[in-house]
């Protein structure tokens, strides 16, 4: 069967230019935010204005990733530069973790021992904050959201959301109560509202680099499945993993039944698996009539498809 496909997914210049956008928000808004939180005392701010610093690098990260991923595959990464982009996201909820880490540990410090703050200047900053975040979530909402590292950046800038939503509640907390605490806590617990997203995006990322089978695909399941087609006598060997965000690889061994053209099961297994699985790429290896591919390592003659 012709080989028709290419490895890797392309790159969406849409996705580029929303982090572009974001990214100069973020770092603006970012400088603002550290200056307020050291003229009114809030760890809230200064812990939030930390956060977006870190958002800052971590979007520059994106868009050298999406740079890298460009370019076009060479006689030693025939696959191409596409899962820098992955890699860049696994960095970005690893940073996210480490800043977590570093505002609950400021945190913990200061609810043993408040300090003064300033609640009329940390709400306005908050309120600012809270609306640059809002409308970065929503300019990155709209990208495809199949791109690791699109989502990545997302979640910072949800993160900052939350941080400046936990800045708003904790001044107005202190401006009607007098409560320093409020600070310190709810600055806790917008570390943990992170952390969940933050450990999502790194096992994600992991679950691609380890070629993980693709969530929602059952290897033993799809081999059974395969083996009651018209045709196949018996499938097995089937590997299937993420290649990039939007193209999914696989490979299986096939023995024809009797009477069936071996030169036709192919196109009918690649068919069926992107049509069931949604996997792009296939590479099926007929075996002779009667193998035992059940378990066995020796090479055959291999038919690679495509869609």
């Amino acid at each position: 069967m012709a080989d028709s496909h290419a490895h890797g997914g392309g790159l969406d210049t849409g996705n580029v230019g929303r982090v572009r956008t974001v990214f100069f928000l973020t770092a603006g808004y970012a400088a603002v935010q550290a200056v307020g939180g050291w003229f009114s005392g809030s760890l809230a701010l200064i812990a939030d204005s930390g956060h977006m610093v870190s958002d800052a690098a971590a979007l520059l990260l994106s868009l050298i990733a999406y740079r890298v991923a460009a370019r076009a595959a060479d006689a030693t990464r025939t696959y191409g530069f596409h899962r820098v982009r992955v890699l860049a996201a696994l960095a970005n909820g690893a940073s996210l973790l480490l800043l977590v880490a570093w505002i609950t540990y400021e945190a913990v410090g200061r609810i043993g021992k408040p300090v003064e703050i300033l609640a009329g200047p940390m709400l306005l900053i908050a309120v600012i904050g809270l609306s640059v975040n809002l409308f970065g979530a929503w300019y990155l909402s709209r990208g495809d959201k199949r791109d690791t590292n699109l989502k990545g950046a997302f979640l910072h800038v949800i993160g900052d959301l939350l941080g400046s939503v936990g800045a708003i509640a904790a001044a107005i907390g202190i401006m009607l109560t007098g409560w320093l605490i409020l600070d310190p806590l709810l600055s806790v617990l917008v570390a943990a509202l992170v952390v969940r997203s933050a450990w999502t995006l790194v096992s994600e990322s992991l679950r691609v680099l380890l070629q993980a089978v693709p969530q929602g695909v059952d290897a033993r399941a799809v081999e059974a499945d395969l083996a009651t087609l018209p045709g196949i006598a018996s499938a097995g060997h089937f590997h299937a993993w993420v290649l990039t965000d939007n193209s999914t690889v696989a490979t299986v061994h096939v023995t024809p039944g009797p009477g069936a053209d071996p030169l036709a099961l192919p196109e009918l297994v690649v068919k069926w698996l992107h049509d069931r699985h949604d996997i792009d790429h296939v590479t099926v290896q007929v075996d002779p009539p009667g193998s035992d591919i059940s378990a066995h390592d020796s090479p055959t003659a291999t038919t690679h498809s495509g869609v």
